[in-house]
C-alpha cells in the first residue's frame, strides 16, 4: 500500500517536527463477537485522539493509520474530509498549529496474521481470544498514531468488550467496568508513562488467569508492590503451569533489582501466552505476550523449560533496554535486542535454576548468529535501516545473537562492575527518552576508563565473523615450543553487487585449553588466556606443555568466533569426542564439528558419523536436541544425494538404538523418539510407529502423549502410511488449536500431486488461512522424501512471489517467501533460476530481495557441502 513503508529520512523529519504529549484511544470490541459479516471484513470501531505540538506553525505532517475506512478526522476542531486526507495508510495534516488536538474514528480490521489486533476463534469452546502485536509498527493497524520509536508519549486507554471477557492493557484497570448496553462493559486503564507506539497493547477475551505478587524492600526503606498476572486461553488452563512462571518471574525481578538500581517502573506485570503468535514474546511494558506454545500440552525436555525461562527473562530486561530506555529509529534496535538476549542468558544463570544456560548460548544462540552472519545479507550490529521493510527483517541473529556474544566480550572487556554501573547510569540519564549508539559508549568509558571507539568500530560497525585456528609446534621429546593462534577474517559477502568485502580482523579475548585422555577421559590439563590483536598470537603461556591430543581455542566461550580444530584436535573428536567430560567444551567441539560441515571442510557423513557415535553419550540435552537438529541438517541438505538414502537407514537404526538404550521416562528418551520419528522410513520403522500410536508397541517409559502422537503421525502420512481418515480420526482425539495445526501439516505432508497443489493453493492464491495455519501448511508441504512431488513448485515460486510480496501482509510474505523456496531442488538449475529472477528484478522490493538473496546463499552452501560428501565416497 503506498505510504506504508515509513522511510528513515521521513521519520527524522517528522521527529524534528513533532513533540506528542498525550493519546486517549477508545476501542469498541463487541464485534469480535457473532456472525461473520458478509463481506468477510470483521471490523471494530477506533476513536483516538492524539495532542501534540509543532516546531514550525503552519507546516505539515501526517499521522500513521493502516484501517478499512476512516468516519471522521478532526485537527484542531476542523473537520478534514477522510476521502481527501486519508489513503489507506496515512493522513495527511496540514495547517499545524503550535498546539495540536488530532481526533480520528475509524474502522479497523480484526487480524488473521499476527500483526495488529489479531482474532483467534478457539476450535475447542468456540470462545474469541484478541490480543495485539505491533513491533515494528502495526500499531497503526489498531488505532491512529504517529509510528516511529522516538516519538514517545502517556496512552490512556479504554476498551468496550463483552462484559464477561478478561480485558487489560499496559496500565493498571481503574475502577469497576461501566455497564455498556446489557451485555458490554467498558474498563479504562492508568495512564503510561511515555513509550514508544509499538510496545502499547490491548488483551480481551475468556482468558484463563492466575494472578500473584511481587514485593521487594529496597535500602532506604521504599516498599515497591508489582501484582502479577500469568493468562492463556481456558482451554489451555489445564496445561498451564503459572506457578513456575512465578518463580522465574521474581528470580528476575529480584537480579535486575539487585543490578540495574532502577526499580520496575510500569506499576503490574501480567503475562499472557496467546495463540497464533508470530514471535517468540513481546516486551509490552506490564502486558508482555508470549506465544502459547510456552504452555505445554505434554512431555517436554528440561531444555523447553530453559528456554522458557530464558524468554521471560530476556522480555523482562527489555523493561529497562527498550521500553525504558528506547532506540531513535531502527539503525540501533541492538540497543534493546542485543542487550535483552544477552541479561536473558545473564540472569538465567546467576538468578535461576538453570545455572548452565551459558552452555545453550553457546551451542543454540551463537549457532543463529554464525549462520547470520555468513549470509550476504550480513550487517554489522549496529545496522543502516532505511525504512520499515529493512527494520522487520533486522530481528535476525546478527541482532539478538551476534549482539549478545559482543556484549558477552564487552563484560570481559570493560569489567563486570563497570559494564553494570555504565548501564545504571544509561537509565537513568534517558529514562523514557530514545537514544543512539554513542549515548550508550559514552556511559562505558566514563565507568571503564577504556576508549570504546576502537572497540565499537570492530565489533558493532563491521560484517563478519572471524576464524581462529590454533598452530603448534612440538619439540622431539613432545612438548610445544610454539603456539599461536592464526585468526581470518574471510570475505564478507554482499547483496548489492554479489562481489564480497574485506573482512576485519578483530580483538579476541580468548582461553586456550590443552586436553589429553586420562584414565578413559578427555580432560583439561593446562589453560591460558590471551589477547588475539591480529592475524598471528602467540601464546607464550602454554610453550613446554606435553603435548596435548585436543587444543581447543574460545574454550569457556569468551569470545565470538569460528572455531578451527588442528589434524590432531580433529583426529581426537573423531575417536574419543564421548570422553570429553566438560560439557561447555563438548558444546564447542560439537559446534567446531558442525561448522567444518557447513563450510564444506567435513563430509555431511563423517559428521552423521560422530551422532551416531557420541551423541547418545551428550549428558546436556539441549546440547543433544541442537546436535540432532544439526544432523537433520546435514543429511537433508549436505549429504551427497547418491548417499542421501543410505544416510537416512542408518540414521533410522542409530536412533532406534539410542532410544532403546536411553533411560525410561527422561527427557533424552523424549528427544531420540522424536528424532526416531523424523528418520523413520523402513517398513519395519513405520510400523513401530503404528504400534506406539495405536498400543501394539511400547517402549519401556515413553509415554506416548498426545503431542508425541501427532509427532509420530506426521512421518505415516509422508510416507503414505496414514490417510486422511487417519488423520481426521486424530484430530477427533485432540480437537484443539493445537491439533488443527497439526492436523493441517499432516494433511499437507501426504505424497500426492493433488494435495501439494491443494497446500500451494491454499497458501499462495488465497488469502483466507490464519498465520498459524499457513506455516503447519508449509512445514507439511516440504517433506524431504518428495522432491520429485515439489519440483512443479520450484517455476512457479519464482512467478509468484514478486505479487505475494505486494498483495499480503510482510508476515505472511516473510512465510511464503522463506517457506516455499525450493531448497529441496537442490541442484545447479535451481541456483541458475535464483540467479536468474534476481537479475531480472532489481527493482524488487529491497526486503523481497534480501529473502531471495538468504535462500540462494543457503543452497549454495548445500551444493558446496554435497560436493565435499561426495568427494569422501571417491
Amino acid at each position: 500500500m503506498p505510504g506504508e513503508n515509513l522511510s528513515r529520512d521521513e521519520a527524522r523529519e517528522r521527529a524534528r517536527l513533532l513533540t506528542v504529549d498525550a493519546y486517549e484511544v477508545a476501542l469498541d470490541l463487541r464485534s469480535a463477537v457473532g456472525p461473520e459479516p458478509a463481506d468477510g471484513v470483521r471490523t471494530f470501531r477506533s476513536r483516538t485522539t492524539i495532542r501534540f505540538r509543532a516546531a514550525e506553525p503552519g507546516a505539515g505532517t501526517f499521522a500513521d493509520l493502516i484501517a478499512p475506512s476512516v468516519t471522521s478526522v478532526v485537527l484542531n476542531g476542523r473537520e478534514l474530509d477522510p476521502a481527501q486526507v486519508f489513503d489507506g495508510a496515512r493522513i495527511a495534516l496540514d495547517g499545524l498549529a503550535a498546539e495540536n488536538e488530532l481526533v480520528v474514528d475509524a474502522q479497523c480490521a480484526y487480524s488473521r496474521t499476527g500483526e495488529g489486533l489479531h482474532r483467534f476463534e478457539d476450535p475447542e469452546d468456540g470462545q474469541v481470544y484478541l490480543y495485539t502485536q505491533y513491533e515494528p509498527a502495526d500499531a497503526r493497524r489498531v488505532f491512529a498514531n504517529f509510528e516511529q520509536p522516538d516519538l514517545k508519549a502517556p496512552y490512556t486507554f479504554s476498551v468496550t468488550a463483552p462484559q464477561d471477557w478478561t480485558v487489560l492493557g499496559n496500565g493498571a484497570q481503574e475502577g469497576e467496568p461501566e455497564p455498556a448496553g446489557d451485555t458490554a462493559a467498558t474498563w479504562h486503564f492508568a495512564t503510561t508513562k511515555p513509550i514508544s507506539t509499538y510496545i502499547t497493547a490491548v488483551l480481551a477475551g475468556p482468558y484463563h488467569r492466575v494472578t500473584d505478587h511481587y514485593r521487594r524492600t529496597f535500602s532506604d526503606g521504599e516498599v515497591l508492590e508489582i501484582p502479577l498476572g500469568a493468562l492463556c486461553r481456558a482451554s489451555l488452563a489445564k496445561h498451564f503451569d503459572a506457578d513456575d512462571i512465578f518463580t522465574v518471574t521474581k528470580q528476575g525481578l529480584d537480579f535486575f533489582h539487585d543490578h540495574f538500581d532502577f526499580p520496575y517502573p510500569f506499576g503490574k506485570y501480567d503475562q499472557a501466552f496467546v495463540p497464533e503468535y508470530n514471535l517468540g514474546a513481546m516486551e509490552n511494558p506490564g502486558l508482555v505476550t508470549f506465544r502459547e506454545e510456552f504452555v505445554f500440552r505434554g512431555k517436554v525436555t528440561q531444555a523447553s523449560y530453559e528456554n522458557r525461562a530464558n524468554v521471560i527473562l530476556h522480555e523482562m530486561a527489555h523493561m529497562w533496554f527498550g521500553d525504558l530506555v528506547t532506540m531513535e529509529w531502527w539503525d540501533d534496535l541492538w540497543l534493546k535486542e542485543s542487550f535483552a538476549d544477552f541479561m536473558g542468558s545473564f540472569s538465567m544463570v546467576e538468578a535461576t535454576r538453570f545455572t548452565d544456560g551459558w552452555i545453550t548460548f553457546a551451542n543454540r544462540r551463537k549457532a543463529w548468529a554464525y549462520r547470520a552472519d555468513q549470509l550476504p545479507s550480513t550487517h554489522p550490529v549496529t545496522a543502516d535501516i532505511r525504512d520499515l521493510e529493512d527494520a522487520k527483517l533486522n530481528f535476525d541473529g546478527i541482532t539478538y545473537a551476534k549482539g549478545a556474544s559482543v556484549l558477552k566480550q564487552l563484560v570481559a572487556y570493560v569489567g563486570r562492575d563497570a559494564f553494570l554501573e555504565g548501564a545504571r547510569r544509561y537509565f537513568k540519564a534517558h529514562a523514557y527518552g530514545n537514544t543512539r549508539l554513542g549515548d550508550l559508549l559514552s556511559v562505558l568509558e566514563e565507568t571503564s576508563g577504556r576508549d570504546m571507539t576502537a572497540w565499537s568500530r570492530a565489533w558493532l560497525q563491521t560484517a563478519g565473523v572471524n576464524v581462529l585456528t590454533p598452530q603448534a609446534v612440538y619439540d622431539a621429546e613432545g612438548h610445544i615450543t610454539d603456539l599461536a593462534i592464526l585468526q581470518e577474517a574471510p570475505e564478507v559477502p554482499s547483496m548489492s553487487d554479489g562481489a564480497a568485502g574485506p573482512g576485519t580482523l578483530r580483538p579476541h579475548r580468548v582461553a586456550v585449553g590443552l586436553y589429553r585422555r586420562q584414565e578413559g577421559e578427555l580432560v583439561r590439563y593446562a589453560r591460558a588466556e590471551v589477547d588475539v590483536t591480529g592475524a598471528h598470537t602467540t601464546v607464550p603461556e602454554l610453550v613446554g606443555q606435553v603435548r596435548p591430543e585436543l587444543i581447543l581455542v574460545n574454550d569457556e566461550d569468551l569470545t565470538y568466533c569460528k572455531v578451527r580444530l588442528d589434524a590432531d584436535s580433529l583426529a581426537t573428536l573423531r575417536e574419543h569426542l564421548g570422553e570429553l567430560t566438560d560439557p561447555m567444551a563438548r558444546a564447542l567441539c560439537w559446534s567446531a564439528l558442525w561448522n567444518l560441515t557447513r563450510d564444506g571442510l567435513l563430509p555431511a557423513r563423517d559428521y552423521l558419523d560422530l551422532v551416531l557415535r557420541f551423541a547418545g553419550s551428550e549428558t546436556d540435552i539441549g546440547v543433544l536436541q541442537m546436535v540432532q537438529a544439526w544432523a537433520n541438517t546435514a543429511l537433508v541438505h549436505y549429504a551427497d544425494p547418491q548417499w542421501r538414502a543410505q544416510g537416512g537407514a542408518l540414521m533410522g537404526e542409530g536412533a532406534l538404538r539410542e532410544l532403546r538404550l536411553a533411560e525410561p521416562g527422561s527427557g533424552h528418551q523424549l528427544a531420540w523418539a522424536r528424532f526416531f520419528a523424523l528418520n523413520a522410513t523402513s517398513e519395519s520403522e513405520l510400523q513401530l510407529l503404528r504400534g506406539l500410536l495405536d498400543g501394539t508397541a511400547q517402549i519401556d517409559g515413553l509415554d506416548v502423549d498426545q503431542e508425541l502422537r501427532w509427532a509420530f503421525l506426521e512421518p505415516l502420512a509422508a510416507e503414505g502410511s496414514a490417510d486422511e481418515s487417519a488423520i481426521d480420526a486424530e484430530l477427533a482425539r485432540d480437537d484443539t488449536a493445537s491439533g488443527k495445526r497439526h492436523q493441517v501439516r499432516c494433511l499437507a505432508a501426504r505424497p500426492s500431486a493433488e494435495v501439494k497443489a491443494a497446500a500451494w493453493a491454499a497458501v499462495v492464491e488465497s488469502d483466507t488461512l490464519s498465520n498459524a495455519l499457513v506455516d503447519a501448511t508449509i512445514a507439511g508441504m516440504g517433506q524431504p522424501g518428495q522432491r520429485d512431488l515439489l519440483a512443479p513448485y520450484a517455476e512457479r515460486y519464482f512467478a509468484a512471489i514478486e505479487e505475494v510480496w505486494q498483495q499480503r501482509s510482510i508476515e505472511i510474505a516473510m512465510s511464503v517467501v522463506r517457506g516455499l523456496f525450493p531448497a529441496l531442488q537442490d541442484d545447479p538449475a535451481t541456483l541458475t533460476a535464483t540467479d536468474r529472477w534476481l537479475a531480472e528484478h532489481p527493482q524488487a522490493a529491497p526486503a523481497l530481495r534480501r529473502l531471495v538473496f538468504e535462500a540462494r546463499d543457503d543452497l549454495a552452501r548445500a551444493l558446496r557441502a554435497q560436493e565435499c560428501d561426495a568427494r569422501a565416497a571417491r
